[in-house]
């Protein structure tokens, strides 16, 4: 009853953390970038606004759906491998060899405190549990993810493209599209930061000088 207490009053786990997030935003605004980045005050036409957030959107509507696609791939291929081991651990009945089965798998970082006698542990519980499926299969989450990164790329296309749109004056546009995305930027340097236990504040400027910079390569590259 104390074990079903203590998973029941768990917090549920976010299905995309702030790392996933922050990167996701971070990815369309630099997609969105690469359309408006080269548009200059000599740029005209009654309809060239709306046509630069069609076609920013229209970008970030593709690039969302195969970073949502690739997501529940990677994520798949990722559960599989661990379930592979489960699978082994579970059917092997050297204790040594599961053992070192383990070991294989611990990070560098760690490996130094984990003993022999710590994965043994686990290599019991692994070997004595009679639920393991066959294969590993996806979850409910793991689509609510994919649909959140979704999301997040196509909303990030409004604040770089959505000035355009706003205002008719292009110089207008582009400044206010910039300085938009200059904040969020450092919207999301700063939430990556304070994740990370650095400075929120430099790791917000930093993510801006950052942003300039790729945009500027992507750009330079044919972006």
């Amino acid at each position: 009853m104390l074990a079903e207490n203590s998973l029941e009053e768990r917090p549920r786990k976010r299905v995309l953390d702030t790392v996933d997030r922050v990167s996701e935003m971070c990815f369309g605004l630099f997609m969105a970038l690469t359309f408006v980045g080269t548009v200059s005050a000599a740029t005209s036409g009654e309809d060239a606004g709306r046509k630069m957030l069609y076609t920013a959107l229209g970008c970030n509507l593709a690039w969302g759906l195969a970073d949502a696609v690739m997501y529940l791939v990677r994520t798949i291929a990722d559960r599989s491998r661990r379930h592979a081991l489960a699978l082994a651990i579970h059917r092997e009945r050297d204790a040594a060899a599961g053992v070192r089965a383990l070991r294989e798998r611990v990070s560098a970082a760690l490996d130094p405190f984990i003993s022999d006698a710590d994965l043994e542990a686990i290599r019991k519980r692994v070997a004595a549990d009679e639920s393991l499926p066959e294969r590993a299969r996806f979850m409910r989450d793991d689509f609510l993810a994919a649909l959140g990164i979704f999301i997040i790329i196509v909303l990030s296309t409004f604040p770089v493209a959505a000035p355009f749109v706003i205002f008719r004056h292009v110089p207008t546009a582009l400044l206010i599209s910039r300085i938009l995305t200059l904040a969020m930027l450092f919207v999301c340097g700063f939430a990556l930061g304070r994740y990370a236990g650095w400075s929120g504040g430099k790791a917000g400027l930093s993510m801006m000088a950052l942003g300039v910079l790729l945009t500027m390569a992507i750009i330079a590259l044919g972006g």
